[in-house]
């Protein structure tokens, strides 16, 4: 940030040291002074993309999601291929409980990247708010093919399968979850309610156990 400041009281009018310094303050959490020198970036070259990109992210981070989705709209309209834009604008519709439009924002980027894991994860999440579970497991699915290692999304699978009464479904969902990372006490919890659907009890209790290990306030 000296530096940049430095290079500014020099040449006030390079965009690029405004948005480097924006990214700096960026990483110490100083999100309102980052915004600031994002802004001023924009105000030298209007057409910024990245510049209205970061600062959507911190304006995301600020909970001004309005905000944030207006930044992200105009990366979009300057970059109409910009896959991470329309993938954070679908977080904060989402945060405003715009389902249908988190998704549609997620399926854009997804159509620009076809590998982004955590667009297919989070639209997966977006159709569960919809009560649209079979559609959440085919996203789940999708992410898990391009990131088989990662316990979240099995764990939302299995709640999804869980609600469609695929008890044993979810139990192995759940079983890959606890697989991936041991202190899943979420996970356990989830399993022993399956297992205690189907009558399970003693592997409920076992479950239910492994979590409050894990967990002692799991009340």
């Amino acid at each position: 940030i000296s530096d940049y400041t430095s290079a500014i009281k020099i040449n006030p009018n390079d965009a690029e040291t405004y948005f480097n310094r924006g990214n700096a303050k960026a990483n110490l959490e100083d999100y309102q002074g980052a915004i600031s020198d994002y802004t001023r970036a924009i105000e030298i070259n209007p057409n910024y993309s990245d510049a209205y990109f970061n600062r959507g992210n911190a304006k995301y981070v600020l909970n001004d999601y309005q905000g944030a989705i207006s930044d992200y709209t105009s990366a979009i309209e300057i970059n109409p291929n910009y896959a991470e834009a329309y993938y954070h604008r679908g977080l904060a519709k989402y945060e405003l409980e715009d389902y249908q439009g988190a998704i549609s924002d997620f399926t854009s980027a997804i159509e620009i990247n076809s590998n982004f894991a955590n667009a297919y994860y989070n639209r997966g999440v977006a159709k569960e708010k919809l009560e649209d579970y079979q559609g959440a497991i085919s996203d789940y699915t999708s992410a898990i093919k391009i990131n088989p290692n990662d316990a979240e999304t099995y764990f939302n699978r299995g709640n999804a399968k869980a609600n469609l009464e695929d008890y044993q479904g979810a139990i192995s969902d759940y079983t890959r979850a606890i697989e991936i990372n041991p202190n899943y006490s979420d996970a356990y919890f989830n399993r022993g309610n399956a297992k205690y659907v189907l009558n399970d009890y003693q592997g409920a209790i076992s479950d239910y156990t492994s979590a409050i290990e894990i967990n002692p306030n799991y009340a």
